[in-house]
């Protein structure tokens, strides 16, 4: 069975500086801006993108990070519960870090393994996001990244299996893979792991 799925914004962003805690200040790209028009899309990710720490974004396995917009009105209601934000503030395309906000396709969906394709690219699932404190820092509360273990809400990195341009507004289909290991269950022991040590 295949899942259809759109497109809604392409987003890109070079690395800044980001302050974090308070008292640290790292080099981050986190903050993506959507983009207009078809972007090439190479095995190491999207044309116009950096990564500013390759040991966690980026490579082969990350080359792309995709975050389903369904999640966005959660976000948008913990960020105000948080006080960081008005209840009123829509967040935009790009806010979660992501380089693909995707509709019509969540976590629960999607296993290693998986492909999705679309028009002029394949892009194949490898890995659920592990939040960090560059997460907490975007998103303005130091709660943030335990709200996306607790909700499960954590997109997905993908492998660039065929390179080509991608652009907002395309549709696109999920190809099922072995189906053996969930983005859910996986996300779930990878970050339990990390609470552990």
């Amino acid at each position: 069975m295949s899942h259809a799925l759109r497109v809604l914004s392409v987003n890109v962003a070079t690395a800044r500086t980001l302050e974090v805690g308070g008292d640290r200040r790292v080099m981050s790209a986190i903050g993506k801006r959507g983009v207009s028009g078809a972007v090439p899309v190479g095995r190491l990710g999207l044309a116009g993108d950096e990564q500013a720490d390759p040991t966690v974004h980026g490579g082969l396995d990350k080359a792309v990070y995709a975050y389903p917009s369904e999640h966005y009105a959660f976000w948008q209601t913990v960020r105000a519960q948080a006080r960081v934000a008005p209840w009123d503030e829509a967040l935009p395309h790009g806010f979660m870090g992501e380089n693909l906000t995707l509709a019509g396709l969540q976590e629960g969906q999607l296993w290693i393994g998986d492909v999705l394709r679309f028009p002029h690219c394949a892009l194949a699932v490898a890995a659920p996001r592990q939040p960090c404190d560059k997460f907490n820092a975007v998103m303005g509360f130091n709660q943030a990244a335990k709200m996306m273990l607790q909700s499960g809400y954590c997109g997905v990195y993908l492998a660039v299996r065929e390179s080509g341009t991608i652009a907002a507004g395309e549709s696109g289909v999920l190809q099922p893979g072995p189906r053996e290991v969930g983005i859910p269950e996986l996300f779930r022991a990878v970050m339990g792991r990390h609470r552990r040590d």
